[in-house]
């Protein structure tokens, strides 16, 4: 716990004689790199993998439940 706050006060320090200007750059660069066609790609595939994977972010919905506990069907049967 020591080397965490220890690490953020340095961190802080640091950042502090910085200064504003270099935060703007850096996240100038971070926005340019993030929203770079072939990284928004790579993150839609690692996002789908790790769906698949954990099973959260499930592109589907189960179906609404009917007053008595049964599910509809899916389909139309006219």
């Amino acid at each position: 716990m020591k080397a965490f706050i220890l690490g953020a006060a340095v961190g802080y320090v640091l950042g502090a004689k910085a200064g504003r200007g270099r935060y703007d750059q850096i996240m100038r660069t971070y926005r340019r790199i993030a929203d770079h066609p072939a990284v928004q790609g790579a993150a839609g595939v690692a996002r789908a993998k790790i769906g698949e994977k954990t099973g959260i972010g499930a592109r589907h919905k189960a179906a609404p439940q009917q007053s008595n506990g049964r599910r509809e069907p899916a389909y139309n049967k006219t």
